[in-house]
């Protein structure tokens, strides 16, 4: 198959995490092209993603655009759709997803994967405030009422939150882990930088077994307990766990997190969601990713793969 023959699938928000890696498992499969959507054409990431055979296109991830969306998605097959998490009071995530959404049915692409997550303001009739979960999965409502193939993965706790923003802290000789979950709460984690791509991959490879499914995607399924004891096994720095889960305890460990109140917010809602519901509704399959996708990495092998010792780390986006 000639390079033009291969499908062409378009990636909005392709310098984000889950963007960078769909890019990456698409073109590493050599059965598609990409055309990578991103804020600004010479950046570090577009750079990047061109280096590696992208075509790269200046979309920002904001509403506002929908006529360039419709052109950039014009000859896919596939489109990625995703919408970053805002901070409220910021409102246009689902504004945003609508956006993507109808560009890609106007452009006639065949099959669109959207991230997403659970319905918060449902499961629990409006009691928990978690609007990055919520505006996903109104978005997803809405894609399933559209004229085109559609499905979904659902990601779970991202391990990078711990290296990037909530950080263990230096105490004498023990680095403590202030994490925003109970101690023994077992719930998912996953890397978005690996994990990502190669479901979306799976997903677009198979379109007619995966339509209108949501998928979750994870890696690991533990504590933070365990996730300290993991860390301290691994890497034989002294460690423990410290309590992030109350709007008080957060405030203390994080003070420059919990100065916005919007934040506190939403990050409270979020983890209590999680806590009395699950993080992901009973009925989904937790073991389909790491099924399909068996390099998925657990805690200990993104410990061990990305060499992580508790220092300041950035990710990107």
């Amino acid at each position: 198959m000639s390079s033009n023959e291969k499908p062409l699938i378009t990636v909005a928000g392709a310098a984000s995490k889950q963007g960078r890696s769909v890019v990456q498992a698409l073109l590493e499969s050599r059965r598609y092209r990409v055309r990578a959507l991103t804020r600004k054409l010479d950046s570090p990431s577009a750079r990047a993603l061109a280096r590696q055979g992208a075509e790269v296109v200046a979309i920002p991830l904001e509403p506002g655009h929908a006529r360039e969306l419709a052109v950039a998605f014009r000859g896919s097959h596939g489109a990625f759709l995703m919408t970053p998490p805002l901070t409220p009071p910021a409102t246009h995530e689902e504004a945003l997803g609508r956006e993507q959404a109808d560009a890609a049915v106007e452009a006639g692409v065949s099959h669109v994967v959207f991230t997403s997550l659970e319905n918060v303001d449902e499961i629990t009739a409006g009691r928990k405030f978690a609007p990055h979960f919520t505006d996903k999965a109104r978005v997803e409502a809405y894609i399933r009422t559209l004229p085109v193939i559609s499905s979904f993965v659902y990601l779970a706790y991202f391990y990078t939150n711990l290296v990037e923003y909530y950080r263990p802290r230096r105490q004498g000789d023990t680095l403590v882990f202030p994490i925003y979950l109970p101690q023994d709460y077992r719930a998912p984690f996953v890397d978005p930088l690996t994990a990502t791509g190669p479901a979306v991959r799976e997903i677009f490879d198979h379109p007619e077994t995966y339509r209108g499914q949501s998928l979750p995607v994870v890696g690991d399924i533990l504590s933070p307990q365990q996730m300290v004891e993991t860390f301290e096994r691994v890497t034989g720095i002294k460690s423990a766990y410290a309590s992030a889960f109350t709007r008080d305890e957060l405030a203390r460990h994080f003070p420059d997190l919990a100065a916005n109140e919007g934040f506190v917010r939403e990050s409270i809602g979020m983890v209590e969601y999680t806590v009395e519901h699950g993080y992901f509704r009973p009925e989904r399959d937790l073991q389909w990713s790491r099924r399909t996708c068996p390099a998925t990495l657990s805690w200990e092998q993104f410990l061990r793969t990305t060499g992580w010792r508790g220092e300041e780390r950035a990710f990107g986006a």
